[in-house]
């Protein structure tokens, strides 16, 4: 069914609200990076989300009766999707610019708008085709197979994107029986399941090989955070709270290849990050295939415009 104008409206505020939260946990997290194991970041930003969630959102969305749910095996593999699209996106921020893996990561919404068609059953006409290969093609200039500067970190994002893509064509599945606060409760509990099973088996560093900065944050020792460094966990949290609640209200709401685009609204934050925080800024090459899959991306918001206001 296509969705009412005011849940039209709802959609896209919570699906950019969400994108923006997004991307201040992400520049959190690649602040982190350089001292702190990926999986204890991970559990400390879940567990501050899980209390949001549990303190103040779903007492606000319903009460406790929301944590109820007669889909456990769907939120498990939405679970396992949401999971292996973070951990391999926080693993490429290890190594990368913000901006750039943020771009490349940026084909989700084009693959969300693929596998709407193979898996939901949405109509998506030439011209989003076209749309989404320009956007793919983007991704490749971004990642620069062939070339002297390509690196298998930047290959990351992409796994992660089609993860991403997973996860929403899940939300699709689950969002007219469950609630976004309840899809957003049981994501937190896979990560902090995740994160603990994750930190048992390798948190005492015993398998850092060193000298390597992406495998170091996978598997580098658990270390008590730093005062200083506690307000970049709180983002975090909060940044993986609000931004799972208003994603996944965002994808109930509406149709898949109508959300997806306007998740490009972290891309410029991204950017923004990027410069003021860590002095990062994209070369000519990178704002080629930014521009490419930017501009993949609004195209595809316009033409969903167009027949949504007739």
């Amino acid at each position: 069914m296509r969705a009412s104008p005011s849940a039209v409206t709802l959609g896209t505020l919570s699906a950019v609200g969400g994108s923006l939260a997004f991307s201040l946990g992400d520049m959190s997290i690649k602040f982190l990076s350089g001292g702190y194991p990926l999986h204890e970041i991970v559990l400390i930003r879940s567990v501050i989300g899980l209390a949001i969630l549990l303190g103040a959102v779903i007492p606000l969305a319903g009460g406790y009766g929301l944590l109820r749910t007669r889909q456990p095996g769907k939120h498990l593999l939405r679970g396992a999707f949401v999971v292996a699209a973070n951990m391999t996106f926080f693993l490429a921020l290890s190594a990368m610019p913000l901006a750039n893996a943020t771009a490349i990561f940026y084909v989700s919404p084009l693959m969300i708008a693929l596998f709407s068609i193979l898996f939901l059953g949405e109509h998506v006409g030439p011209r989003r085709w076209a749309a989404i290969a320009v956007g793919l093609l983007g991704a490749m200039v971004m990642v620069r197979p062939g070339s002297d500067t390509f690196s298998t970190i930047a290959l990351l994002p992409l796994v992660s994107a089609a993860c991403y893509a997973g996860l929403n064509t899940m939300t699709r599945k689950l969002g007219p029986g469950e609630s976004a606060a309840t899809m957003a409760f049981y994501i937190q509990l896979t990560f902090i399941a995740f994160s603990v099973v994750f930190g048992l088996a390798v948190g005492n560093g015993r398998f850092d090989p060193g000298g390597d900065s992406t495998l170091s944050f996978l598997l580098r020792e658990w270390v008590w955070p730093a005062p200083a460094d506690l307000p970049f966990f709180a983002l975090a949290g909060f940044g993986t709270a609000l931004g799972g609640l208003m994603i996944s209200q965002a994808y109930r709401l509406c149709e898949a290849a109508l959300v997806a685009p306007l998740e490009y609204a972290a891309l410029p934050m991204a950017i923004f990050w990027g410069l003021t925080v860590f002095g990062d800024w994209p070369d000519a090459v990178s704002w080629i295939g930014i521009a490419l899959i930017l501009g993949a991306g609004i195209y595809m918001v316009l033409r969903e415009a167009r027949p949504a206001a007739r």
